[in-house]
């Protein structure tokens, strides 16, 4: 299995698939369009990545954040959402974000994914309203173009350590987000 790729990106292709140069190496990754996007020919980045091994081809999808890439297993653990609705549900918007409209069972934002109908964006909320933690906000949720946020690093952490997304966003849930990364970790660890 491999769990992330750190490499030179030599390439971008279609509207989310990437070449990334790993020592002599190329990974082909297909990423969600805000890490696409986000990406610039020639720089170093490190993806987190779900490696997918079918009959007739592997391959490998990309993530900016290990909380993104948690998510998008998810995901894809719901019947009848595979990799490709998978990473169209992630291009809507940021990690959180598209964590944040499932939390609040806004089925309306997941099914404005490609591919992605309004059976399956019900069934996605049905089956991960309980397993992706509390709202950080309320309301329905709005496609972004591109917010340039920085994914959570204390929550990256804290999966990391073994916890669960629910888990790991409800210890940080009363958490000041402007401490530094070390002291969030350090309060979510005590409760």
């Amino acid at each position: 299995m491999i769990a992330h790729v750190r490499g030179k990106i030599e390439e971008k292709f279609g509207s989310n698939g990437l070449i990334i140069d790993v020592n002599g190496v190329g990974y082909e990754l297909m990423v969600p369009v805000t890490d696409f996007e986000a990406c610039n020919l020639g720089e170093e980045k490190k993806f987190y990545t779900y490696h997918q091994v079918r009959e007739n081809a592997e391959e490998l999808y990309g993530f900016s954040s290990l909380t993104a890439k948690k998510i998008f297993e998810l995901l894809i653990s719901v019947q009848d959402v595979g990799p490709k609705a998978g990473i169209a549900i992630m291009s809507l918007a940021e990690a959180e974000e598209v964590r944040n409209a499932i939390a609040n069972a806004d089925s309306a934002f997941v099914a404005k994914a490609a591919g992605v109908g309004k059976k399956s964006a019900e069934r996605v909320i049905v089956d991960l309203k309980d397993k992706v933690g509390i709202p950080s906000h309320y309301g329905k949720t709005e496609i972004k173009v591109r917010a340039q946020e920085e994914p959570d690093e204390a929550l990256d952490a804290l999966i990391a350590l073994g916890f669960q997304l629910k888990e790991a966003t409800a210890a940080l849930e009363n958490v000041d987000p402007k401490l530094s990364v070390e002291e969030r970790i350090r309060l979510a660890l005590k409760k």
